[in-house]
């Protein structure tokens, strides 16, 4: 993009509401200059000008998102052309095997949750409608992130950080490694408790009427019903049989 065609304050605008998460609920104006890099004064006339037009809240001190910024993630689900597309197949896999379907895409560092059909039971299990993760921690995760250029996946290794959230969780590089060449071998791939103890989940590629990949499709489950052999083999057929289906549209 040429610098005359660059609309600064709108960039850092959007870095502003990006500032506030769960470890950053609340914050005052020098918090979020040192998150985004502004300065102080600088953050302080963004968040006033946020909450003028209704995207943030304040008590004169302390600033947090107001329930409008919710607009701009419904302003994608209901535009954008994948996941309305791929509804009707969650919907498929989920008659079909009686688990939580999943459309999942890569932006930037994350795996995005974008579209998703929960199974008729009275607590759904997985993901939820626009969660992120780290791509390591999900079945979906590995399969964009495996199906990325090799260099990307070597760059994103050298600068990932990972968290431990259960016994489970995958830390070591070198591991997480061999695992995205096996899931490249595979075609397929398939995670243990690694974000949330009892929790599995089964993905594939989606791909494009051109074979590339652009996303993931996965079933998201509990690990206590059957053995990961047996989970595999009762969701795979019918994961790779929508993809199939799905990629002959988009």
């Amino acid at each position: 993009m040429n610098d005359k065609d660059r609309i600064a304050g709108a960039t850092k605008a959007l870095a502003v509401i990006e500032a506030f998460d769960e470890d950053h609920p609340r914050m005052n104006p020098a918090a979020v200059a040192a998150l985004t890099g502004l300065t102080r004064t600088a953050a302080r006339r963004y968040l006033l000008t946020l909450a003028e037009a209704g995207y943030a809240e304040t008590d004169g001190r302390l600033f947090w998102l107001a329930p409008r910024v919710l607009r701009l993630g419904t302003a994608y689900f209901s535009s954008a052309r994948l996941p309305r597309i791929a509804q009707p197949f969650l919907q498929r896999i989920t008659a079909a095997v009686q688990e939580s379907a999943l459309l999942a895409v890569l932006d930037g560092d994350d795996v995005v949750y974008v579209a998703r059909n929960g199974a008729s039971r009275v607590t759904t299990v997985g993901f939820v409608l626009g969660s992120r993760a780290a791509p390591p921690l999900s079945s979906a995760g590995m399969i964009v992130l495996a199906y990325q250029p090799p260099e990307r996946v070597t760059d994103f290794l050298e600068r990932y950080e990972p968290k431990v959230f259960t016994p489970h969780t995958i830390v070591d590089k070198s591991r997480l490694r061999a695992q995205i060449d096996q899931v490249l071998q595979n075609g397929y791939a398939m995670s243990e408790e690694q974000l949330e103890v009892g929790m599995r989940g089964v993905a594939v590629p989606l791909r494009n009427h051109n074979g590339v990949v652009i996303g993931a499709i996965s079933v998201s489950m509990q690990t206590g019903k059957e053995t990961g052999s047996e989970a595999l083999a009762r969701v795979l057929p019918v994961l790779q049989e929508t993809a199939a289906l799905l990629r002959a549209v988009v």
